[in-house]
């Protein structure tokens, strides 16, 4: 006997079968034992969610001969014929190369005959957007009023093509992509019965590079099997496919988020070398963005989505930065993954994307200022005003951290080198990137800034910070147009223009 591809072997023969469409299953079950029939149903959704297969499954239901019933035998001659796709009664089309208004007048002559052995005559017309206009015009009378022994299945891929006219006359389903956990589920139910050692981490893989398709799935784990024999691990599936695993991905964006710009892009070349695909590991990471969107959002919304590891992940990451930051991120990188279709150097894009991303990460947006004036408003301006300074001063996550060390730094210099005292207390703290310690000064600062950047005030100052806080640093010095000076800001004319404006809201209400 010849092998049979396992797309085949297991495809749904009942709607118990069929994985992640209950919604679909129950619905037509329900038909089916009240006998509330329909003349015409359109089963619409992605590439291998169980269009056909449902089709197939219903006209089963109808001409079984212990039928009409939801659990047809599978035994019957019209159940084993409809199975093998050989039975009189129930004609599969292909819309796509039998789409001519010729085709449609043989079916719409052809309708009024009787079934040949069961109770209905189904016709089944795949990817039934693909008709011409006249063809679908042709159909249309024929649709809305068939013999009552006639039912049409129309499945399709791209409802949007089709006339108004189709839409109107059918019953629509629609049929979900399937969850990622639901198809790996299956591909171990698979597994177990051909006697294959499948690990937990490749069926996940291979579902999420499925993308909702249980039979891309099946058709990945056969060639699996030709490639690995009897037993396949994740490193399987990730050499096969060209996958990326999702702890890379999260490791990846975890190091955007924490602004490991030099980390972040060193992981990137790696797997730019090692031949991974940029254009999927761009879209990997543009989906595991909206996941941990998602999770921010509502944590358990993913539990049929993502692996326990990658639920962990998220919820180590989710405090990293707010919702809006998420949106911002993902529209970025959407923007980086349409210049890189046309691109011949994908990876210049790429790199350009996360530097851009991670600079934005230290960005005030408008919402964190409207949110400091309702405080200012709210009747506690001196804290308020301070948050905002802080805001515009572009600090990190780690602000507290970096605030601390640095008091203990300007405390020891005051003894240890006091003839740079006035110089460092213009030093703005601005926070931590990997092993950067950034310092920022005011613009009318310059002066100061270049003398404390010098090659020995530099190193006694890294010198100092690592004797404080136990780690290597870099200092990184740079001028910030927002930064207040360090006498008061109500008396400075050196204070940000936001601080300012604050201030005088607030005149008299605020001592300084």
């Amino acid at each position: 006997m010849s092998y049979e591809v396992f797309a085949r072997k297991y495809r749904p023969q009942t709607f118990d079968d069929i994985v992640g469409q209950t919604h679909v299953t129950r619905t037509l079950k329900n038909a089916v034992d009240q006998n509330r029939l329909a003349h015409a149903y359109l089963f619409v959704g992605p590439r291998g969610t169980g269009k056909t297969s449902t089709a197939r499954i219903l006209a089963k239901a109808l001409n079984c001969i212990r039928g009409p019933t939801v659990a047809p035998c599978g035994k019957c001659d019209n159940c084993r014929e409809i199975a093998g796709g050989n039975s009189l009664d129930v004609i599969e089309l292909d819309a796509a190369s039998n789409r001519g208004i010729d085709d449609v007048r043989e079916l719409r002559d052809n309708v009024r005959y009787a079934p040949a052995k069961g109770r209905f005559k189904i016709y089944i017309i795949d990817e039934v957007h693909m008709l011409t206009k006249e063809a679908a015009n042709a159909l249309l009378k024929t649709l809305e009023e068939p013999p009552k022994h006639v039912i049409f299945c129309l499945a399709t891929t791209e409802p949007e093509k089709l006339p108004i006219t189709i839409l109107s006359r059918c019953q629509r389903f629609d049929l979900h992509r399937i969850a990622t956990n639901l198809i790996a589920q299956q591909l171990q139910s698979i597994a177990t019965k051909e006697k294959l050692t499948l690990s937990a981490a490749a069926a996940h893989a291979i579902a999420r590079g499925a993308e909702g398709g249980m039979r891309d799935a099946e058709s990945m784990l056969d060639q699996l099997v030709a490639f690995c024999g009897e037993k396949i691990e994740e490193a399987d599936v990730l050499n096969v496919f060209g996958f990326t695993s999702q702890q890379m991905v999260a490791d990846f964006v975890g190091r955007i988020l924490r602004g490991e710009t030099a980390d972040a892009l060193a992981l990137l070349h790696e797997q730019c070398e090692v031949g991974k695909d940029m254009m999927k590991l761009m879209s990997d990471t543009i989906a595991y963005l909206r996941d941990l969107l998602v999770f921010k959002v509502k944590p358990d919304a993913l539990s049929d989505e993502a692996s326990t590891d990658t639920r962990a992940a998220f919820a180590e990451q989710a405090p990293l930065l707010e919702t809006d930051r998420v949106l911002e991120m993902i529209d970025q990188f959407a923007a980086a993954e349409g210049r890189m279709k046309w691109a011949p150097n994908k990876k210049l894009h790429f790199e350009v994307a996360v530097i851009r991303a991670i600079q934005t990460l230290d960005q005030t947006t408008l919402d964190e200022v409207i949110e400091n004036l309702n405080a200012l408003r709210g009747g506690n301006p001196v804290a308020a005003v301070a948050t905002i300074t802080k805001s515009v001063a572009n600090d990190p996550a780690p602000t507290t951290d970096v605030n601390e060390i640095w008091g203990k730094v300007v405390a020891q210099i005051k003894t240890r080198r006091p003839f740079i005292k006035s110089w460092i207390e213009e030093a703005h703290p601005l926070g931590a990137s990997g092993r950067n310690f950034e310092l920022g000064f005011p613009n009318d600062q310059r002066m100061v800034m270049e003398h404390l950047s010098s090659r020995a005030n530099r190193e006694f100052l890294e010198a100092l910070l690592k004797e404080i806080s136990g780690r290597e640093w870099a200092l990184k010095f740079s001028l910030k147009e927002n930064l207040p000076a360090k006498t008061p800001a109500a008396k400075s004319k050196n204070a940000p223009p936001i601080v300012r404006e604050a201030l005088e809201m607030f005149k008299g209400e605020i001592k300084t």
